[in-house]
């Protein structure tokens, strides 16, 4: 690209430096005949034909000596060391003489002076054309304009460590020499009139030619490393670029060049503009021809410095600033301008490109960079360049706020630009659920489908978006398949199953996807869609109901898993069955189905699923019309009452049993529940005179007063019935259910009861009566009488004496031997050893103990009961609340009736009383 064709600005302040001391112009060199420049280290350094050195350093003070007796003739300040190397001459005719300056140390106000090294290459005397150091300070090049390059090898600073050797022998003058090191070589650049090579000096003085042309004195120079250090040579058509393996790009800056310099990035070029047609020399205000500086960064592709200058000796770069050394022995300096004040150059300009691309060589912050590409964005938006403007407002994306691009963009109307920031905002995984959803409306207002299949259906992309949100806008817009496919992709089971019923209504892949799901979503789905499925698809919902109340596993997951492979028993998951009963509203035939297949595979299922069942048992019964159907409905009802394993609600199921008038249902369900007296009055309420005498004789025996209920039944019936009044008449004879007298009260209201029904009930009764009243008679006496006898006998051991005769003792059966003890009762006797063993009181007989004990507490219980009535009573009046002592009376057992068994011997009785 020709120079011509880049843009000019003036980035560079342009100053003659002064001196600090007078403000006037520095003009301490205005006398100095310059024969070489260098700067390093904070200081700028003249040599002169005279062979003196004058340094200049940041305050713009001189100081000088001499350092060679003819002349000075080359400079080079090291970077890394303060060391100052120059070549001169201290004799007349061709003696060229390197010296090593060591500028840390002073004698005498001068440096001190390290090496003194003759340059002879060879045997005959040469003019040096070109010298470099390494900044390691082990070589050092010197070329000769006979075409030799002199390599010295070892300290630098050190003439006896040092040895010398030639590198390259070429036909034409050495016109530069520059080091780079790669890695562990040193390459060796020599440049000549007519030649371009480099040496490798680490390994064997390796030569390779790079280009068949030269460059002269002055005009190469080394890029620094945002370049990758390559050698940059001007000749008068271009500038070219050369790396040690061969030329690089070159830039067409036609014209003379005389000088080549490098700074900050910037290539510094000095030379004459070349013209087509030749003209007269331009000249300076002395008569001197007009050089030309100019400043290029070849990073940006433009010129930020072009001025001319009158005889340019020479450009220094130190102190961040470059100095320009004229012919007049002037100095002048440029300040480069800060990165703002350049780039608001360039904004006013609307150079907003070059702008982004110097605010990035100038590592100008994230903040900084993004201002500039809004300023362009809003340019190019302007002037009507909307694809340029959103390019430049994707750059933005993190920092400037997305709202301000995306209102810019509605507002115009401007859907594929919006829809491309929309695009680069969900890379950027900043887009939030409103950008989703604009997006996703952009792509369908386009009908643009590809796009929205690349967005939301690309495999293996990261999600860069609101899943749910897309999946709301795709369905809201009629894209049901694509809105289908990511729920299904991303596990969004609830609204792949409203898209698949409310929008597709493909119930079969409804009900398929819920089949393949785990146990936790499966059943909450199924709780959810339950009844839509079941009114659609009956029999394949009521299969997967059966599967998941039972031992659920997913469609897709194998019957034997891992956890079985080794050995393992698999966790059972399964759903309550009672929690699904109502998706089954209004198929009560598949509930059936599902509540019979339950309690087969279930029997201890809960008293709901049971419950229902029974209910919907008697609901096909109570509606079934053909008889044989309904007979076989009754036998299905009774065998689930019946079932010892159904876990149903007795309570509900007699209601039900009710409800329906199921006859054998209900007094199945009195009889379980014990409840004989409903079963008899049921009979009763229906007039079943049979059934109700079979009832009293099954079950007269747990509850005998039901023959006393049957007998008021029955005397209350004005039909003939005798024969079931005489049935009950004999049981309740029988069992002694009622006193005769009552008898004949209930029948007195049965107008059909004559006295031949009730004769020989009545006959019987008395005659019985009569028999215990004698019998009663009988004991009397005959108690009377044992009662004489105990007391006579009484007496008699009161009064008289006891002869003891028992050979053995009572309680061991062995015969008796002293000490012994006797009792009067039987009288009972006892070894002495014995009785102590046995006898739990020293004062009762062993034997008759057990007997006497029953009689006293007899005695007591009676005396303890004896005012009992009177209490009772007296408390009851007093009490402000009679029902709760009668309570309390009850709880305490009171009332219970207590049969006393005695014995009818009257054993006993003569042992209540012991001696010994």
């Amino acid at each position: 690209m020709a120079f011509l064709q880049w843009r000019r600005f003036n980035f560079f302040d342009k100053e003659a430096v002064k001196n600090p001391a007078t403000d006037q112009v520095f003009d301490l060199l205005k006398d100095v005949n310059v024969s070489a420049c260098t700067s390093g280290r904070g200081q700028l350094v003249v040599g002169d034909f005279e062979g003196n050195l004058y340094f200049i350093n940041r305050q713009m003070e001189l100081t000088t000596f001499r350092a060679y007796e003819i002349r000075v003739t080359h400079l080079t300040q090291l970077k890394q060391h303060n060391l100052l190397i120059s070549i001169g001459e201290d004799e007349q005719g061709i003696n060229p003489l390197i010296k090593v300056w060591n500028l840390d140390k002073m004698e005498r106000g001068s440096p001190t002076c390290t090496r003194l090294t003759r340059a002879i290459p060879g045997n005959k005397p040469t003019p040096v054309s070109a010298f470099a150091v390494h900044d390691n300070l082990n070589f050092m090049a010197v070329g000769f304009e006979n075409g030799v390059v002199l390599l010295f090898k070892g300290d630098v600073t050190r003439e006896r460590h040092s040895k010398s050797r030639n590198v390259f022998e070429g036909t034409k003058r050495v016109t530069g020499l520059v080091f780079k090191t790669m890695g562990k070589d040193v390459i060796l650049y020599v440049v000549t009139d007519n030649s371009l090579h480099t040496v490798n000096i680490t390994a064997k003085d390796a030569l390779v030619k790079l280009d068949d042309a030269g460059a002269s004195p002055g005009c190469i120079v080394m890029t620094d490393a945002s370049l990758d250090n390559q050698l940059v040579v001007g000749r008068p058509d271009a500038v070219y670029f050369y790396q040690p393996d061969g030329r690089g790009p070159c830039l067409a800056f036609e014209g003379i060049k005389l000088q080549l310099h490098w700074f900050r990035g910037y290539l510094i070029v000095v030379g004459k503009e070349s013209k087509a047609m030749p003209r007269a020399p331009v000249l300076g205000p002395h008569g001197m021809e007009m050089n030309t500086v100019t400043v290029y960064d070849i990073q940006n592709k433009f010129i930020a410095y072009s001025t001319p200058y009158p005889e340019v000796i020479d450009v220094m770069c130190e102190s961040g600033s470059i100095f320009i050394f004229t012919g007049d022995r002037k100095l002048y300096q440029l300040q480069e301008k800060d990165t703002q004040s350049k780039l608001e150059m360039l904004f006013k300009k609307n150079n907003y490109s070059l702008a982004i691309s110097l605010a990035k060589s100038q590592q100008l912050d994230q903040d900084g960079l993004i201002d500039i590409f809004t300023q362009y964005g809003d340019h190019l938006y302007g002037k009507g360049d909307h694809d340029g403007a959103i390019d430049q407002y994707i750059k933005t994306i993190g920092k400037l706020e997305a709202s301000y691009v995306i209102r810019k963009f509605l507002d115009a109307q401007r859907i594929h630009n919006l829809t491309k920031y929309l695009q680069a905002l969900h890379k950027s995984q900043i887009a939030t659920e409103e950008h989703t959803t604009l997006l996703l409306n952009c792509y369908t207002k386009l009908k643009d489908v590809s796009k929205l299949d690349e967005f939301i259906m690309t495999k293996n992309r990261e999600v860069d978006f609101d899943v749910e949100t897309a999946i709301n806008v795709c369905r809201q817009s009629g894209y049901c398949k694509h809105a289908l496919a990511l729920a299904e992709k991303h596990e969004k089971h609830e609204h792949y199953l409203k898209i698949q019923l409310e929008d597709i209504k493909d119930y079969q892949k409804a009900l398929a996807y819920i089949g393949k799901l785990e146990f936790e979503p499966a059943e909450s789905n199924l709780k959810q869609y339950g009844k839509i499925l079941m009114s659609q698809v009956p029999n394949e919902t009521t299969d997967l109901l059966k599967r998941l109340c039972t031992d659920y596993r997913p469609n897709d997951k194998p019957l034997i898993d891992q956890v079985n492979l080794d050995g393992g028993i698999g966790k059972i998951q399964k759903a309550q069955a009672e929690e699904f009963i109502h998706i089954f509203v209004n198929n009560s035939g598949k509930l059936t189905e599902f509540l019979e297949h339950m309690i087969e595979v279930q029997p201890a299922s809960s008293n709901l699923v049971y419950n229902t069942l029974l209910e919907l048992y008697l609901h096909d019964m109570v509606h079934e019309k053909v008889i044989s159907a309904r007979v076989e409905r009754e036998r299905k009802t009774l065998e689930l009452l019946k079932n010892p394993d159904a876990n149903y609600d007795i309570d509900q199921a007699l209601i039900l049993c009710q409800m329906n008038n199921f006859k054998a249902g209900i007094l199945y369900l009195y009889e379980k529940a014990h409840l004989y007296q409903q079963i008899l009055r049921y009979h009763m309420e229906h007039n079943e005179y049979v059934h109700v005498i079979e009832s009293c004789k099954k079950f007269g025996q747990q509850d005998p007063q039901l023959w006393v209920q049957a007998l008021s039944y029955f005397a209350c019936k004005e039909e003939n019935c005798k024969s079931q009044l005489m049935e009950t008449l004999t049981h309740i004879d029988k069992k002694n259910l009622l006193p005769p007298l009552m008898v004949i009260q209930i029948l007195a209201h049965n107008s059909t009861a004559t006295l031949s029904v009730v004769k020989d009930y009545i006959v019987r009764r008395l005659q019985m009566e009569n028999d215990q009243i004698a019998e009663d008679e009988r004991l009397i006496k005959q108690y009377k009488e044992d009662t004489e006898k105990k007391r006579i006998k009484i007496e008699d051991l009161k009064t008289s004496a006891k002869v003891f005769q028992a050979s053995k003792c009572n309680i061991c059966s062995h015969a008796l031997e002293l000490p012994s003890v006797h009792f009067l009762c039987e009288p009972h006797s006892f070894h002495q050893h014995c009785f102590e063993s046995y006898s739990e009181n020293d004062m009762e007989c062993p034997v008759c103990a057990p007997e006497n004990r029953k009689i006293m507490d007899i005695i007591r219980a009676q005396e303890q009961t004896r005012d009992f009535h009177e209490f009772f009573h007296n408390q009851l009046e007093r009490a402000p609340d009679g029902f709760s002592v009668v309570a309390d009376y009850f709880g305490r057992g009171v009332f219970n009736k207590v049969t006393l068994i005695t014995d009818q011997t009257g054993k006993g009785a003569s042992n209540t009383s012991a001696y010994r």
